[in-house]
């Protein structure tokens, strides 16, 4: 199988894991979903709003497959590129180098491969 680029291979492997893990513990994950989707439903803050928190918490974390899934997040409704890089910067005033090195590279790496992606 060609995953085509470095992201989309990271988000298969995601999927794969969460499928696998579903399987394995069926009452958990569908829990653990309807609550996390539950989080992400249009609230008093738009999704947009939303996925760009994720993000933020996301480089703090040092959590790189929420890094990617979050940085899809935020494309997918919407984000401009400098909006996430505005993200990235508010990170970097709390994560200090860690969550820079995370924003300056796999970030912006994922922007280009998902954006490759459109076209």
């Amino acid at each position: 199988m060609n995953t085509g680029n470095s992201t989309q291979s990271a988000l298969i492997k995601y999927k794969q894991g969460l499928g696998l893990f579903t399987q394995k513990m069926p009452d958990f994950a569908t829990k653990f979903n309807a609550f996390t989707e539950e989080c992400f439903n249009e609230g008093s803050l738009s999704q947009k709003q939303k996925q760009l928190i994720a993000l933020g918490i996301s480089i703090h974390a040092q959590d790189e497959y929420c890094i990617i899934y979050h940085t899809k997040g935020c494309l997918d409704q919407g984000c401009s590129e400098q909006e996430i890089l505005e993200a990235v910067a508010v990170t970097a005033a709390f994560g200090g180098g860690a969550s820079m090195s995370q924003g300056v590279t796999l970030v912006q790496e994922c922007i280009n491969e998902l954006n490759q992606l459109k076209q």
